[in-house]
């Protein structure tokens, strides 16, 4: 009989035959394919996902304490929004905060121009879309993301606070993700501030009189929210929660 083997924790006399067997997975582990088929697999995409999560923790992880901004990617360099966002992304980097953004033109832009042109660090988290997805030239760090999964969690995890430009659907999706996870205490409570009062009174008017007054939500959850005009009042907002 052929010496044993140890498999699982167990001895086991292992035939030649059985060698042979086992050998069959080795080879074709190591055999070189031209059939990529694989990779489109959900045990690939699981591995890829994984990735994603280790490389975006790596690099975040050393920026510090920040702020992640969002808010449109069409927002004009002419436009009111777009000079606002550049003040505030300066005033947070002036108060030491690394400002995150998604990476992209508008909104992000500003933001991260702002950081930049104060001296502070600036990061886009960007993610492959058909449409602008190309980074904007005022960023210290670029991380790209294939899942916007993996992307909101990096902007959740490093953040402490949000500041909201207004924005479409992608802004929305943000806005109320951070929302969600602070009221079911997924996340710490850390402020959320919307920029641009008259943009956001119709949607906060819909929460008082529609879901607030049918009991979908409650005064608390409102008090989520901060509603201002001033990048002073903004960036003073999102530090009471740092702990310096």
């Amino acid at each position: 009989m052929d010496e044993p083997s140890f498999q699982a924790g167990r001895v086991r006399a292992t035939t030649s035959a059985a060698r042979e067997k086992l050998g069959i997975a080795d080879r074709g582990l190591l055999a070189t394919s031209r059939d990529q088929t694989f990779l489109h697999t959900d045990p690939w995409r699981a591995l890829r996902i994984l990735s994603e999560f280790v490389d975006g923790f790596d690099a975040l992880s050393r920026c510090g304490p920040a702020v992640t901004v969002f808010g449109s990617a069409r927002t004009d360099p002419a436009h009111p929004d777009y000079a606002l966002a550049r003040v505030v992304g300066g005033a947070l980097a002036a108060r030491g905060l690394t400002v995150i953004t998604g990476g992209g033109p508008g909104i992000m832009e500003a933001a991260n121009r702002g950081a930049k042109e104060a001296g502070g660090f600036s990061v886009g988290c960007t993610i492959e879309l058909p449409e602008e997805q190309v980074a904007n030239p005022y960023l210290d760090l670029v991380i790209d993301f294939r899942y916007f999964f993996v992307r909101k969690t990096m902007f959740m995890k490093y953040a402490e606070g949000f500041v909201v430009f207004p924005g479409g659907y992608g802004t929305l999706d943000e806005l109320f993700e951070a929302l969600v996870l602070i009221q079911t205490g997924k996340v710490d409570r850390f402020p959320v501030v919307l920029m641009g009062t008259k943009v956001w009174s119709g949607l906060l008017d819909w929460l008082r009189t529609d879901a607030l007054a049918d009991g979908r939500i409650n005064e608390h959850d409102l008090a989520l929210l901060t509603v201002t005009d001033d990048p002073q009042e903004a960036v003073e907002a999102v530090c009471k929660g740092w702990v310096r």
